[in-house]
């Protein structure tokens, strides 16, 4: 009997199904898997963020003679306090959002974060940042080790990644990741069909529009078929399915109307689309969040300059996803987490910018988070025999392994074992933001 393209995709392909039950189960089990209701969005900063115009030691006068057209001046830091060495520190004044969420005792700041021998290669720095392992970078990073040890199944959406290519960070051996760097054009896309039969516009469109949802059902139909002799198209059938069942629960999260306006930049829409998850309640537990252009060799200025311009999205883009956040009362079960790959070196260079350095600086976010200066401030001076700095006193010498401080993401926040996840202790008790 011959079958019409409609025909087939409308019906004739169930006899090679086993049914439509999984994406109703992949619900439920997303439900389940985030039954623990905390969730964490991983902020990277791409490039290498210099940590001392984010957080500048205004007292310094070795700040300003090692820096005299980049360092930012005292009269415009936003100050925030001192640390538990008594240095006078403050914010970029363009961080003027995340100087009210410090105020509010919901922003820790760690300083002088890294690891022995510090790279500072933008692709090693990352690698190591990603595994966790200075030694050997390659394998799966951290937060996929984490995803690998849900039982199975695992629910699709336990992981976003709100960019294009997926991150070292999220690579599993066996949990794989979405990659959404748009809800809005997350969707099936049939065969295009072109207006060549003289139809109204709206007509066709609606045409399309059911070509497109009888094209998704036979996938769907033709993806629920297990194998059990053909392992590999078991697996491929299985993924396939994944996918479609994630179709209308993002769907939900590209519909999403948030509390309060998000500034039109990518950091912006990509926190939008978090909250709208969190909000819509798909069942997310992880999101990898990545904005870039933090490296500034040249023109990082004060005013007007590079830096500025990045902290401001920074600021507007984080500031609006934690106004959300608490007006959906979303604050308390989320925690973000931001960092780049190194910090920049203490003197500037000769295009008023900074080169690659060392120590950098991580922060936390989050309603149930114990806000403040965690470690201390470097002295800048540049003298033989300064222990807070290394390279012939050019970088900041790390004081916190990074380390320390997704151990403590990992068992205070995760719930599960760091130890296990790292495959070291690098537990540190002064590093207790959550």
């Amino acid at each position: 009997m011959h079958f019409t393209r409609r025909e087939f995709v409308r019906g004739g392909v169930t006899a090679f199904t086993v049914g439509f039950a999984a994406p109703a189960f992949l619900c439920d089990l997303a439900r389940a898997q985030s039954a623990t209701g905390r969730n964490l969005v991983v902020l990277y900063l791409s490039g290498g963020n210099d940590a001392l115009s984010t957080l500048v030691p205004y007292a310094d006068p070795a700040y300003y003679a090692r820096r005299p057209e980049v360092a930012v001046p005292s009269g415009s830091v936003l100050q925030i306090g001192t640390d538990a060495a008594g240095s006078a520190l403050g914010l970029h004044p363009n961080l003027t959002g995340l100087k009210s969420i410090f105020d509010a005792g919901r922003l820790a700041i760690i300083q002088r974060t890294g690891y022995t021998n510090s790279s500072r290669s933008h692709f090693r720095g990352t690698d190591i940042y990603s595994t966790a392992n200075p030694q050997v970078a390659y394998g799966p990073g951290w937060l996929g080790r984490y995803l690998d040890t849900f039982p199975s199944p695992v629910d699709p959406l336990v992981a976003w990644n709100t960019s294009r290519s997926l991150p070292h960070t999220l690579k599993a051996d066996v949990v794989g990741v979405p990659s959404i760097p748009n809800a809005v054009n997350y969707a099936f896309a049939p065969v295009t069909q072109y207006n060549t039969s003289g139809a109204t516009n709206s007509d066709f469109l609606r045409a399309n529009q059911d070509e497109a949802e009888y094209s998704k059902t036979a996938a769907l139909a033709i993806s629920s078929h297990v194998p059990v002799l053909r392992p590999h198209l078991a697996f491929v059938n299985g993924t396939a399915q994944a996918a479609l069942a994630t179709l209308d629960r993002v769907a939900g999260v590209a519909a999403y109307t948030p509390t309060t306006s998000y500034p039109p930049t990518g950091l912006g829409r990509a926190l939008q689309a978090v909250a709208g998850a969190l909000a819509t309640e798909v069942g997310t537990q992880v999101f990898w969040v990545q904005t870039g252009g933090y490296d500034t060799h040249a023109r990082q200025g004060t005013g007007a300059g590079t830096l500025s311009f990045l902290l401001n999205t920074l600021n507007s883009g984080l500031f609006a996803f934690y106004t959300d956040l608490s007006n959906q009362g979303l604050l308390d079960q989320t925690l973000v987490l931001q960092f780049s790959e190194f910090g920049r070196r203490v003197s500037e260079n000769g295009s008023a910018g900074t080169d690659h350095g060392a120590g950098g600086l991580m922060m936390a976010l989050g309603g149930r988070v114990r806000g403040g200066l965690y470690g201390t401030a470097a002295n800048l001076e540049y003298t033989p025999d300064n222990e807070t700095l290394e390279n012939r006193g050019r970088d900041v010498r790390h004081e916190t392994d990074f380390r320390s401080v997704y151990a403590r993401v990992i068992d205070d926040w995760l719930g599960a074992s760091s130890v296990n996840i790292l495959g070291a202790d690098f537990r540190n008790p002064a590093i207790d933001f959550v």
